[in-house]
Order: structure tokens, then C-alpha cells, then sequence
């Protein structure tokens, strides 16, 4: 009787056991999905812009990391590019160094939350994808259109060749391979950055112009495999099924400007202001995105900047000033008189809201328009025709720190 007893004990022990490992599975189970990050029905609940950071790597390198910003309901989107070599001083490194070297050393979800720390907005979900993989994607996306301004032919130290031809064409995996990576000794740094750019802006217009193949639920978890993501494959197709719808026309590229310094060997782009303007910038993007209702917003506007003041070169900096948050500046200048008081921007193509987005930038109120006479034929933005070559003059005056206007109730 007591071997019996003794055994009925081990069965109960064990099935104890069993109960015990089954909930902490349960437990960790609970834990691992409550850490998982929002689905994309949540996030646009608690904000209605998406924001999404883009990384193509090749052997742990980034080649090129984007935040694609796209609000669904204007089909509307911006993109941020991330220099490789933008410095600071990085908490998870300990150091001062490129913030391209934490993605190298920690891995995509250190990189994207000092990403975040950088433009100051959260970035709910990544898209990462490697040099091969993304060569995949674009045979089954059926090649992506690019422009190529002169044909290369390019022999490395190695024996390699690349070649390229010249013109707006299409290239399949290989050629986009060899388009992100040859390298020209005449070819600047801001020229290979905008050619990487605008691969994403192909990626993205084949994305729309293959959903219905991309999005098919028999297809999907073919391209799916070849994108890693913080993402479940039901919520990316989701992801994928919103942001193949935007209109890839009006996306218009933006980079982070700053001033260039030598640490360690290494030269470094450091934002300017403290970082500061980056914030800016990325915050007008997104915030133009929901309360801009004129489809024009996505248009690059045309500047000119006059310097009312005293102060040596004020214009020109303006000028990297306003290009770093999306505006073309065609000329710098002296304004009439050099003893102007306040700071006054000249709205010469009649849109309001456009005016008062350039003035919210730099905290301008002093916004006056052009005398302007309708225009049946023209139809130039809201139905003005206007005598300037620029559809906005900004006068400096006095109170423009080089940053922002001083006392006029702005932030």
C-alpha cells in the first residue's frame, strides 16, 4: 500500500510539473506578444500618419535607411533620408561616431530608436531588407524604373565591370544591384546619395504599381520572406496594402543638412541647431501631410531670400536653411535697404495655407500677399497668375535670428 501511495504521489508530482512549465509558457507567451510591437490598425488609431523607417543593408552596411512618412487618407507621403555619417553623441554607443555604425554594432531596433531620438517622433514599424534580397524583390515587382543620366562603364581594381545604360529605364535585380553600389571617383557624395534615393522612390512606385500581385494572399508570403520586420506577415501585408496606395508622384526626398567636422578620422554630418532643425523639419513634413487639404503641397515651392539686414551672409544660410526642410531657393540677395525691422514674407501665388506652413518654419506671422489679378486661363495654384518667378520673397529683417523670427507670439 505505501508503494502505491508513494506511486500515486510521482503522478500527481508530474503532472504538476507539466502544469507549472505549461503556464509559464503561457506566461511568456503573454509577455512576448504584449512587448510585440502595435499592429497597424492600432498605431492609426493613435495617430493617422504612418511612419516607417526603410533599411537596405549589404554585409551589415546600410547603403541607405529612409523614414517614409504617408498619411492614408490624401494618399500623401514624405521621405527623410538618414546620412549614413550624420554624428552625434549616441547613448548606445557610448561615443561620438556615425549613426550608421550602431546598426553595424547593435542591430536594426537600437538604430531605429536612435532614429527616433533624432527626428523626434516615434517610428512604430521597419522594413529591412539586404542587398540580395532586395535584388529578389525587385525581379518580382518586374524591375524598377530609374533615371540614369550618363551610361557607366566603370572597371574596379578587382576586374569587375559595371554597366549601366543611359536614360529613364528599367533595371532588374542585377542592374539595381549595380546601380546602388558602382562608384565613380568624379561622382560627388550628395550625387550618390540622391541616386540611392531614388531607388526607394522605385521601390515604392513599383509597390503601387503591382499591388494586386504583391498583395495577392497566394504571392504575399513570397515577397514577405524576403523583408525582415517587427511586423507579423497579416499585420505587414496590412502595412503593405496601405502604403501601396500612395501617390509616389508627389513624394519629394528630403536629407538631413548640418555642418561637416572631423572626429576620429571620421568626417561627420552634425545637424544643425543642436539637432534641432532635423526635428523641425520632419514635424512640418508630417504635420503638412493632415492639415494641408491643397494637393499642391506636394510640389516643391520656389523661394527668394533677400537680407534686410546688416549681418553678413544671413541670405545664403536661410537658403541651406529652408532647402534642408523641402524649398528650392533660386536666388539670395540684398533686399532695397539693410535697416529693415521685422521679417516679412511676400505670398505671390494667392495659397494661404502654403504661406503659413513657410512661416510657421521660421515663426513668421508678417505674411502678406502680392497684389494678384484672377487668371481664368492660368489657373496657377488657386486660380492667380503672378509677375515673380518665385512663389514666395522673403524679406530678413532685424528680428531673424537665423533661425527663427524673435517676438512675433510665435513658439
Amino acid at each position: 500500500m505505501k508503494s502505491m501511495g508513494h506511486s500515486g504521489g510521482g503522478n500527481k508530482g508530474g503532472l504538476f510539473l507539466v502544469l507549472i512549465f505549461v503556464i509559464l509558457v503561457a506566461v511568456t507567451t503573454f509577455i512576448a506578444l504584449s512587448l510585440k510591437v502595435d499592429t497597424v490598425d492600432e498605431s492609426l488609431k493613435n495617430d493617422s500618419v504612418i511612419k516607417t523607417l526603410i533599411v537596405l543593408e549589404d554585409k551589415k552596411q546600410v547603403l541607405f535607411s529612409d523614414v517614409f512618412i504617408y498619411y492614408p487618407v490624401s494618399k500623401r507621403g514624405a521621405l527623410i533620408n538618414i546620412l549614413g555619417n550624420t554624428g552625434a553623441i549616441f547613448k548606445s554607443l557610448g561615443r561620438v561616431d556615425r549613426i550608421d555604425a550602431i546598426y553595424t554594432e547593435k542591430g536594426i531596433d537600437v538604430f531605429k530608436s536612435e532614429i527616433e531620438n533624432l527626428i523626434g517622433l516615434p517610428v512604430p514599424f521597419y522594413l529591412e531588407m539586404s542587398l540580395s534580397n532586395f535584388s529578389e524583390l525587385t525581379d518580382m515587382l518586374g524591375g524598377l524604373k530609374v533615371f540614369v543620366p550618363a551610361p557607366v562603364d566603370v572597371k574596379t581594381d578587382d576586374g569587375e565591370r559595371w554597366l549601366l545604360p543611359s536614360g529613364s529605364v528599367t533595371l532588374d535585380g542585377s542592374k539595381i544591384n549595380t546601380y546602388l553600389t558602382y562608384s565613380k571617383s568624379e561622382e560627388t557624395e550628395a550625387e550618390v546619395v540622391d541616386r540611392r534615393q531614388n531607388v526607394i522612390l522605385a521601390f515604392l512606385s513599383a509597390v503601387n504599381r503591382d499591388s494586386r500581385t504583391l498583395l495577392n494572399k497566394n504571392n504575399f508570403p513570397f515577397y514577405q520572406k524576403r523583408i525582415s520586420s517587427n511586423l507579423s506577415e497579416k499585420d505587414l501585408h496590412k502595412l503593405f496594402s496601405e502604403i501601396s496606395n500612395v501617390d509616389y508622384e508627389r513624394l519629394i526626398p528630403q536629407s538631413i543638412t548640418g555642418s561637416r567636422r572631423m572626429v576620429d578620422g571620421k568626417e561627420l554630418l552634425f545637424p544643425f541647431y543642436d539637432g534641432q532643425l532635423i526635428k523641425d523639419v520632419v514635424k512640418q513634413a508630417s504635420n503638412a501631410l493632415v492639415d494641408l487639404e491643397d494637393m499642391s503641397v506636394n510640389r516643391i515651392y520656389v523661394l527668394e531670400i533677400q537680407n534686410g539686414t546688416l549681418v553678413q551672409g544671413l541670405a545664403r544660410n536661410t537658403a541651406a536653411l529652408l532647402k534642408s526642410a523641402g524649398y528650392d531657393v533660386l536666388s539670395t540677395l540684398n533686399a532695397e535697404r539693410q535697416d529693415i525691422e521685422k521679417t516679412q514674407i511676400i505670398n505671390h501665388i494667392g495659397n494661404a495655407d502654403i504661406a503659413k506652413n513657410l512661416g510657421d518654419f521660421i515663426h513668421c506671422t508678417n505674411i502678406v500677399d502680392e497684389e494678384i489679378k484672377p487668371d481664368s486661363e492660368d489657373n496657377y495654384d488657386n486660380g492667380y497668375e503672378t509677375s515673380s518667378n518665385v512663389d514666395f520673397t522673403i524679406i530678413l529683417g532685424k528680428d531673424f535670428d537665423g533661425r527663427y523670427v524673435k517676438n512675433t507670439g510665435g513658439k
